[in-house]
């Protein structure tokens, strides 16, 4: 007896939905590329909301602590350049470096994580700790100040070793826009030969 081939079955409906949805998400997503500016007022907007629903409600001090913990790994990887990973051998074979001498070539500064999955992750854990205030299981008592005084001492030693890092291979990570030349001042005299 011959094998029947079968057609393969139709894809489920909660299939399909899921995936119009995850397709309408990509797709506003991606419309929101270009505007930055409103973009980071949107994440600063979940932020206030956040950090407003904390004071209010006086609590949720290890999802705060989580939450900061989390920003400020995702900063650090904003600000570090894409070849100085900790995984880094120092060999110089796997891929771009930065210069270390006056006399090397400039490379422009590409970041680890860049700039859109910033502000993206930023925005997805903001709504997940807004979530999680929803949920008085999370709001373990804790004493505060504890987790205030050790992250403090965990930023400080992380943005100690980052500054270091960028002192030692002279990179600064912010730029202010484009690079304006200034061209020969013009004092509308017409030059007749």
């Amino acid at each position: 007896m011959e094998s029947q081939k079968t057609a393969p079955a139709p894809p489920s409906l909660a299939y399909r939905v899921c995936k119009t949805i995850l397709n309408r998400h990509q797709y506003y997503l991606d419309k929101t590329t270009p505007y930055t500016t409103v973009r980071w007022l949107f994440g600063v907007a979940l932020f206030l909301f956040y950090t407003i629903r904390v004071y209010l409600l006086q609590g949720w001090y290890i999802v705060t602590y989580a939450l900061g913990i989390y920003l400020l790994n995702l900063f650090i990887a904003f600000i570090t350049p894409n070849t100085a990973g900790y995984g880094d051998t120092g060999d110089g074979d796997d891929g771009p470096s930065l210069p270390t001498t006056n006399s090397e070539e400039f490379r422009p500064f590409m970041r680890r994580l860049p700039e859109f999955k910033f502000w993206y992750s930023f925005s997805k854990a903001m709504v997940v700790a807004i979530i999680c205030t929803y949920f008085d299981c999370i709001n373990i008592p804790v004493f505060w100040p504890i987790l205030v005084m050790y992250f403090v001492l965990l930023f400080t030693l992380t943005m100690k070793k980052q500054i270091k890092h960028m002192i030692k291979y002279r990179y600064i990570p912010f730029t202010y826009g484009k690079a304006r030349y200034k061209g020969k001042e013009d004092t509308g005299k017409v030059i007749t030969s």
